[in-house]
């Protein structure tokens, strides 16, 4: 479905201040099985799908799995499918492409240029999750205004230009204290990396934990400007 700029205006003016289950509920309303969650399993992702169980178990969850991921990443998908009882779709990289970039630029190659490390993003994340999409009109995502610089202008529900279809952000509004009160209020599980100074994780060569009074972004592609710190998946 399309909405014309008028009804998404008027949608974001009514889900402003909503509840996250109450967007997804509403979301579920509008887009039906053509709606998915990607979740990248951090705190907010693990909000969302702890509401996702309970409220609207319909919405299909999907997570990418690069290859580079800490064993602990691993460890919490099955946590979180026993916990829920839910599956969780995993997406590989395309081994042909995947073998191509390594071999002709190396294991590492994110180290050595922001051309390299978008290129393996792009690779590992961004045409999985394009794999992910086909068939939907919408995806939802646990991105937070307060998260970075480069999203500061985003809506609860905006259009995807780039991928061609609805984003949703139920926890766009949400502080970290909201976040963190919510995980511990609800037992929700998370990765124990959180503990030891992760507060953002991807990818184990890309994601280091972070000292007292960093931003909390400052842990992922350290080695770049902020704002350039994206994977390509939330242009």
């Amino acid at each position: 479905m399309k909405l014309t700029i008028s009804e998404l205006s008027l949608l974001n003016h009514r889900l402003e201040n909503a509840e996250p289950a109450i967007i997804l509920q509403e979301i579920y309303h509008l887009f039906g099985n053509k709606i998915a969650f990607a979740s990248s399993l951090g705190f907010e992702d693990q909000i969302l799908t702890h509401c996702i169980a309970r409220f609207v178990p319909e919405i299909g969850i999907f997570t990418l799995d690069t290859g580079r991921l800490f064993p602990e990443t691993y460890d919490l998908i099955d946590r979180t499918k026993a916990r829920y009882k839910i599956d969780i779709r995993i997406y590989f990289p395309d081994r042909d492409m995947t073998e191509n970039m390594v071999n002709s630029r190396g294991i590492n190659l994110f180290y050595e240029s922001i051309e390299n490390r978008k290129l393996c993003c792009n690779v590992r994340k961004t045409q999985s999750l394009k794999r992910a999409l086909i068939g939907l009109d919408a995806w939802v995502t646990g991105l937070r205004r307060e998260q970075s610089v480069t999203r500061q202008d985003m809506n609860i529900v905006e259009f995807d230009e780039v991928n061609q279809l609805y984003k949703v952000n139920p926890l766009l509004n949400w502080t970290e204290e909201n976040v963190m009160v919510f995980v511990q209020e609800n037992n929700i599980p998370y990765n124990i990396l959180h503990d030891t100074g992760f507060p953002s994780i991807g990818c184990q060569p890309c994601t280091r934990a972070i000292t007292e009074g960093e931003d909390i972004r400052a842990g992922r592609w350290w080695w770049e400007m902020p704002d350039q710190k994206e994977c390509g998946l939330h242009k």
